[in-house]
């Protein structure tokens, strides 16, 4: 009996340990999860909301547009760079129209796009200069920083920017995910406690998230592998 225990407790180890090596995998493809979706679904709402009819704010307003169709279609490299019919890219309108509304927001996209090109570096620069703060759009852009830093193989500096995002959020939408990953990371450096710490919270406060759903198996794993 306590050897077919102790095969259990080996191979939920080992399952833990697959999870959390197959993060930067997971993540690769879709640096924010559904987060990418909510800064689509936000920014006309802001745009709408913020912008002014002043006349360098309108132009600004019109050059970006183009590119968050583009950016919608995925076609990230057109959304950031222009095409050759006159959309200029989002890098181009940050540049041109800065300090107006719609450039600020043109460096969020630009930064979504480095990083779906898998150029995070960049990436980080690009959303480090974005300056929001609004309830969503702000920590879903922490979080695709953080997400960056964890492709970069900056650990450290992924987890905590991870957990800044969920505290920003502070909503049951965003905050769960980031906490979510944040755990991954921590799992993956061996900082089982701090793992066990960022899932709780999902369980303990988040507790109506779609992530709240398995969490109690995330704690137990980060459990077992401390063991």
């Amino acid at each position: 009996m306590a050897e077919q225990k102790n095969q259990n407790e080996h191979l939920n180890v080992e399952d833990a340990l697959t999870q959390s090596e197959a993060f930067l995998i997971k993540y690769k493809n879709a640096i924010i999860g559904g987060v990418v979706a909510v800064i689509i679904i936000v920014a006309g709402f802001i745009m709408y909301k913020n912008l002014y009819a002043e006349p360098r704010e309108e132009k600004a307003q019109a050059a970006l547009f183009k590119g968050q169709e583009y950016f919608e279609q995925d076609a990230f490299e057109q959304a950031l760079n222009g095409d050759s019919i006159g959309y200029a890219g989002f890098l181009k309108v940050a540049d041109d129209y800065s300090g107006t509304k719609a450039a600020n927001l043109a460096k969020a996209y630009a930064g979504i796009c480095y990083a779906q090109l898998g150029k995070y570096e960049d990436a980080v620069k690009m959303l480090d200069s974005f300056d929001g703060s609004d309830q969503m759009v702000a920590p879903a852009i922490l979080g695709a920083t953080g997400n960056c830093y964890a492709q970069l193989g900056q650990l450290d500096k992924a987890a905590s920017t991870l957990l800044s995002a969920a505290d920003k959020a502070d909503n049951n939408t965003l905050s769960p995910i980031f906490l979510l990953q944040a755990g991954e990371i921590l799992v993956k450096q061996g900082k089982y406690d701090d793992a066990v710490n960022a899932y709780t919270k999902i369980k303990d406060k988040y507790f109506q998230s779609y992530q709240a759903m398995d969490i109690d198996k995330y704690i137990e794993q980060a459990k077992l592998m401390k063991k």
